[in-house]
């Protein structure tokens, strides 16, 4: 088994190929554009880099830079159209991604001047700034698609045409001068929040997550899991799970940990009887649920603690205990899918050994315990906190390699290869071109990241400047006749349409900025975090859902199947989740606030973190139509109203909760014995 715990890249290839019919998809270059290209990434990186160790510059300069780097390798990177040629880069576009980083380039030249000329732009400002803005909605097409252009180009014309808008939605409108003013020489537009997150925080956690992939730890992490789990019903599923749980504190990105974790585990899935639309649908829910899992939670997690104002740990902390619930609940739906169907796991036999398996690898978790040592013990900055864990990741890699072309180290064949020969240098050059690859790969991740941040912070800006999130709030409040449950209910599918077309982080900062303070307004007592983590939740759970879900897309990809029923799988998987941000805003207690103090609040915690887990496992077997036997209608529904009382932190819904559960238990139960009694 062990043998077949290992990243297979035809698999990889056909992920990419089933992405990219979604997608424009990447270049594969050679020669002097890759060579070019790559030059240009790595001074990205160790820019970045410098920044994380030595400190940041000042908040402009840092995002112009930032966002320099990034908008140049978009068109680097990615083609006009999808009937674009992949091996080369067109003459235009090497003139496009000139234009684009000189322009971005000119507020870090002239940023003395342009602070002092904020409201008062000359014609050569604005005609830069003009360049800016069409530029990146351009670069956001080629990296994304056409929705967040399509957004963002929306909200502009609202800010033009505002005397024109009905109702509500009129405002006194703004000149073509002023809305060019606002979000290329202010911090409230392209150079806002959402730029100045990804200028720091999340390149240095990308990098982190490029290091791990690139050196192994997506087989070492999936090899654990299968330690734990693979023998279990439906092992390989469930592994898959586990995995991205595991990954996803690491990577932060939904669609990484399906392409990473479903080349090892899809395979092994339709080995023991999963359709191919199922392995790829487990896989793709898997991949969505470990970007739930902190300390890295992806882009827009660090755009939320900067919304907000409070450590970033404080938003780990509230996200922790859903977090752990909803992945438990994920594998009680795989288990019940396995046990309703008959899938078996991996014969014991066939697994790796526990002991062996977690030794071969320990060098991958001591940076991962140096960045929660960071975060959580000395409560430094994420950007300290990854700094340190890349430092620490970097050294290990590399000073490990040296000792195995030293001879010092020997690797086993059945954990990494064969051994390397004694006194050979290839260890030593593997780690440090695996360094420098991981380099690559993040600064290519956030090129797409930058342009996107840089779009969505001109959303941000032109709700600042009309005052739209106001006129939601209104809106909001007239479609849900003043009902909470109902707005919730309509946030979370605009949402979910939203993120259809639009990647996680600007679909949660478009969504925070005019949706979450409309919850607020209507419901006062909300805590700011409960409404934003809402938001934050129906955005990741949009990466899959159908028609268009690039998880899926990669997904199917490996598994070899159709992408639609593969996104359908995973929506009816995802289903369990809907639940749980609700609670976010009705019941609180559930991110940890409002607990009583001491023990009681210990006990307290304990006693939601049962019961909840408990409620979305109820919620899978009434969804699927079984839980220790096929359900029958009526069942259906005790369930779905046991997993509301169950996952409400109140003692009555418990109390009445778990009776309804153990009645389920008990008819089913009985039924299965009349059954066994008929056929005998």
């Amino acid at each position: 088994m062990e043998e077949q715990i290992v990243r297979d890249e035809a698999l990889v290839k056909k992920a990419e190929e089933m992405m990219e019919k979604q997608e424009f998809g990447e270049r594969r270059l050679s020669g002097i554009p890759f060579k070019l290209t790559f030059l240009i990434a790595i001074a990205f990186s160790c820019f970045q880099l410098y920044t994380a160790f030595f400190g940041v510059l000042t908040a402009t300069l840092q995002r112009s830079v930032h966002l320099t780097f990034a908008i140049t390798l978009c068109f680097l990177f990615y083609p006009l159209s999808k009937k674009s040629k992949r091996k080369t880069i067109p003459f235009f576009d090497f003139l496009l991604a000139a234009v684009a980083g000189g322009v971005v380039i000119y507020v870090t030249v002239f940023y003395e001047q342009l602070v002092r000329r904020i409201g008062d732009p000359t014609s050569v400002d604005l005609a830069m700034g003009i360049l800016t803005i069409v530029l990146i909605l351009e670069a956001s097409r080629r990296a994304v698609g056409l929705p967040l252009v399509i957004i963002t180009g929306i909200f502009i014309l609202y800010g033009l045409y505002g005397p024109y808008m009905p109702g509500v939605l009129a405002h006194r409108g703004y000149s073509f001068r002023r809305i060019v003013d606002h979000l290329y020489l202010t911090g409230e537009g392209i150079f806002g929040i959402p730029l100045w997150v990804s200028s720091t925080f999340v390149f240095a956690f990308v990098l982190f997550g490029a290091i791990f992939e690139r050196t192994g730890a997506g087989e070492y992490l999936m090899k654990l899991a299968m330690c734990l789990v693979g023998h279990t019903k439906g092992g390989p599923a469930k592994v898959s799970v586990v995995a991205s749980a595991f990954m996803g504190t690491i990577s932060g990105s939904g669609v990484a940990n399906t392409a990473t974790i479903g080349t090892l585990t899809i395979p092994l899935m339709k080995k023991v009887g999963f359709s191919p639309e199922l392995a790829g649908g487990i896989d793709t829910a898997a991949g969505g649920n470990g970007q739930l899992m902190p300390p890295v939670m992806g882009a827009a997690a660090f755009v939320m603690a900067e919304f907000l104002g409070i450590p970033y740990l404080d938003v780990c902390v509230a996200a922790a205990l859903p977090a752990v619930i909803d992945q438990l609940a994920l594998l009680g739906a795989v288990h019940l899918l396995s046990v309703k169907y008959g899938f078996k796991g991996v014969p014991r036999a066939l697994l790796p050994k526990f002991i062996p398996t977690l030794t071969s690898g320990l060098h991958f978790l001591v940076p991962i315990f140096v960045l929660l040592y960071a975060l959580v013990i000395q409560r430094l900055t994420p950007l300290t906190s990854a700094a340190m864990a890349i430092g620490v990741a970097a050294t290990i890699f590399i000073i490990r390699g040296a000792m195995i072309s030293m001879g010092w180290i020997r690797l086993e064949k059945a954990v990494a290869g064969p051994a390397a020969p004694a006194q050979s240098w290839e260890p030593l050059k593997d780690s440090l071109s695996k360094m420098i690859d991981a380099m690559f790969n993040a600064a290519k991740s956030m090129s797409a990241i930058g342009v996107t941040c840089a779009c969505a912070g001109m959303v941000v800006g032109m709700v600042s400047l009309t005052g739209a999130g106001l006129n939601m709030t209104n809106i909001l409040v007239e479609l849900s006749f003043g009902n909470v449950y109902l707005a919730m209910f309509l946030t979370m599918v605009a949402c979910l349409i939203l993120g259809m077309g639009v990647p996680t982080t600007p679909n949660y900062v478009i969504m925070a900025t005019i949706m979450a303070p409309a919850l607020i307004a209507m419901r006062p007592e909300t805590p700011l975090i409960a409404a934003h983590l809402f938001v934050f939740y129906f955005g990741i759970l949009a990466d899959g859902t159908p028609p268009v879900c690039l998880a899926a897309y990669a997904a199917a990809g490996i598994a070899g199947a159709d992408p639609f029923k593969t996104g359908l799988e995973s929506f009816k998987l995802d289903m369990r989740t809907f639940l749980l941000p609700y609670m976010f805003i009705t019941a609180p207690q559930m991110l940890l606030i409002g607990l009583s103090p001491g023990i009681l609040g210990v006990f307290e915690a304990v006693w939601i973190f049962i019961t909840a887990s408990l409620g979305m496992y109820a919620l899978a077997a009434g969804m699927q139509g079984f839980f220790i036997d096929d359900d029958t209608w009526y069942e259906r529904i005790i369930l779905i109203a046991v997993a509301i009382g169950l996952v409400w932190p109140e003692i009555i819904s418990d109390v009445l909760g778990l009776a309804g559960l153990a009645f389920v238990y008990y008819l089913q139960k009985k039924r299965i014995g009349l059954k066994a009694v008929v056929a005998g």
